[in-house]
């Protein structure tokens, strides 16, 4: 069971959109790579079992609320960075990298019979395998190095927390543990075999979910006081999962296709000259494909950066203020980010890979097709979320309070953890624009501009640091004004990627509209909003506030909802339409 309640580890996301060939061009397909059809239904089957899984997280996590405490729900929290943070510098820039990898029988290979291109793709393999085991050599230095500092710098309330320096220990080795199945991992990803993926996180969260709540529950009966001992050890049985089910089909995998899961030579040592077409040319060692390994090595510093921003709620609320309050705001931004973790960072990780795909024959010189497909392809998918974002903040504020009032008990609602949720949901918009803005940039920016962006990202993130501090220790907001700092921080990268995508399309001959994905009926919809907000005062309903006949408010909210809903389905009838006729489209292709 995750820490903070339902939090996943980063991960990436297999793309369940139809290849992205330019119209005029059929893909060719290797004796390695799956249909299309296949790719489609397993990356569906993908996101099915991970809301399934996440799902059975959810409902375990609110029994596992009646044995926490706001100030063990803090330190969970906390530890969770920590484990994040290994991960995240572990194989972060290296997943980014063999994402973008050129394939490097390319170099070397004209691969025109089918001997000759199975041998290309096992070395192609093996070169992606080979910088996934460099994961493991910086997760093992990234848990020493951020397990010491963590430990030395705890504040003393944190420290009294019964065997915290075992707990971080056991996060450590699940850390170290996960990332012993990173080469299975990346090939069968790299080969876009969803399947085990799927088979893998649905295991083993279900295992972490048995042993943590199991922990908690023998410990509550036998009356013995383990702090947040559970949460470690439904970690590490979450890494064993995932080890297990990844190494049995990547050992299947490999031995079809003749390439091994361990550190093995992919290209001869010796290079006696600086050619570029000979079979170890273009090779670190003979092991690792040195342009994968410069690309990650570039995007290390923007992966630090990015880490930082994400997680830097989490810091300046661990640093500004006390574990109780730690624990409302863990509750509050993991029942806010439920829909980011459930809908928006599969589509996110998604629309990376693809447009990472799409636009990588526009490079050089552009395919004004492909470049168009991608333009209508990302306006299509900003106003998908401009919608729902339009739909969070209209019905979040009052309906997210109700439900947190059920779900966690009346001792958390009183805690404040509402009225913060409530706030939430105008960070959620951002936070799902944001996340596929990024993803874009990630697909198509240079090196130099990978730079770039870190510097700015790196401007972002003292802005939210200022006003974070601003927020917590001058305005006394307490979580509800990190929220806020959290939206100045986000307006920001939003702004600044959606002066990138404008800059990159008008400089590949086609112009990003951002009419295009705004609502179409704007002033309706801003009517009806504004009406649905009217009502639910008129009823006696506020934003934020215990309510002592939650079921009957949340019927209400859900009852006054349904015209708002059907005005905001009209204005957009032509574009849901769309939307539904793609899918279908999509659908029957993959039948």
């Amino acid at each position: 069971m995750a820490k903070g309640l339902d939090k996943q580890p980063p991960q990436q996301q297999a793309n369940p959109i139809p290849s992205p060939t330019p119209p005029t061009a059929a893909p060719q397909a290797s004796p390695t790579t799956p249909k299309q059809g296949s790719a489609v239904r397993g990356a569906s089957l993908l996101i099915v079992l991970q809301i399934a899984s996440r799902a059975v997280t959810f409902v375990a996590n609110q029994l596992l609320l009646r044995f926490l405490t706001a100030q063990l729900l803090g330190v969970s929290t906390q530890l969770e960075v920590y484990y994040l943070s290994v991960l995240f510098f572990a194989r972060e820039s290296l997943r980014v990298a063999i994402q973008r990898q050129e394939s490097p029988s390319t170099r070397s290979d004209n691969a025109s019979d089918t001997a000759k291109a199975r041998s290309a793709n096992a070395r192609d393999s093996q070169a992606v395998i080979n910088i996934a085991h460099l994961s493991l050599l910086l997760g093992l230095a990234s848990s020493v190095g951020l397990g010491w500092a963590y430990l030395r710098y705890v504040d003393a309330s944190t420290a009294a927390t019964p065997y915290l320096d075992v707990a971080l220990r056991i996060y450590g080795v699940a850390a170290i543990v996960e990332l012993l199945s990173e080469p299975a991992f990346v090939i069968l990803q790299y080969r876009l075999r969803f399947g085990p993926r799927a088979a893998a996180e649905s295991i083993a969260t279900f295992l972490r979910c048995l042993v943590t709540f199991g922990a908690a529950n023998w410990a509550w009966k036998q009356g013995f006081e383990i702090g947040v001992l559970p949460f470690a050890l439904g970690q590490l049985a979450y890494g064993f999962g995932l080890l297990a089910v990844y190494m049995w089909f990547g050992a299947q995998l490999a031995s079809s296709e003749g390439f091994s899961l361990l550190l093995k030579r992919s290209a001869p040592l010796e290079q006696k000259s600086e050619k570029t077409d000979g079979p170890g040319a273009g090779y670190v060692l003979g092991y690792f494909f040195k342009p994968t390994l410069q690309l990650a090595s570039s995007l290390t510093a923007q992966s630090f950066v990015k880490h930082i921003l994400t997680q830097g709620d989490t810091f300046l609320v661990s640093i500004l203020s006390d574990p109780g309050s730690q624990g409302v705001y863990a509750l509050a931004n993991n029942y806010g980010g439920l829909l980011a973790r459930l809908v928006f960072q599969p589509i996110e990780e998604s629309s990376r890979n693809y447009f990472s795909k799409l636009l990588s024959s526009a490079k050089g010189s552009p395919d004004k097709q492909v470049v168009a497909k991608a333009r209508s392809d990302l306006q299509a998918l900003l106003k998908f979320y401009v919608l729902l974002g339009v739909c969070v903040v209209t019905v979040g504020p009052f309906a997210a309070p109700l439900l947190i009032q059920i779900v966690a008990g009346s001792k958390w609602s009183t805690s404040g953890a509402g009225a913060v949720l409530a706030r939430y949901c105008l960070y959620i918009p951002l936070l799902a624009i944001n996340g596929v803005a990024e993803a874009f940039v990630s697909s198509v920016a240079t090196e130099s501009e990978v730079h770039r962006q870190s510097l700015w990202m790196g401007a972002f993130s003292l802005a939210f640091g200022v006003a974070g501090f601003v927020s917590l220790r001058v305005l006394d907001l307490g979580a509800a004004g990190l929220v806020y700092a959290n939206c100045i921080n986000m307006l920001c990268r939003i702004i600044w990627s959606g002066t990138f995508i404008s800059q990159y399309f008008r400089g590949n001959g086609a112009d990003f509209g951002w009419s295009g994905v705004l609502p179409d009926g704007l002033a309706l919809s801003t009517l009806a909003t504004a009406a649905f907000w009217a009502s639910l005062t008129r009823a006696g309903i506020s934003v934020g506030t215990v309510s002592p006949h939650v079921f009957q408010d949340l019927i209400t909210v859900a009852v006054r909802a349904v015209p708002f809903a059907i005005v905001i389905a009209y204005t957009e009838r032509k574009y849901l339409l769309s939307c539904y006729h793609t899918l279908r489209g999509r659908s029957q292709a993959a039948g």
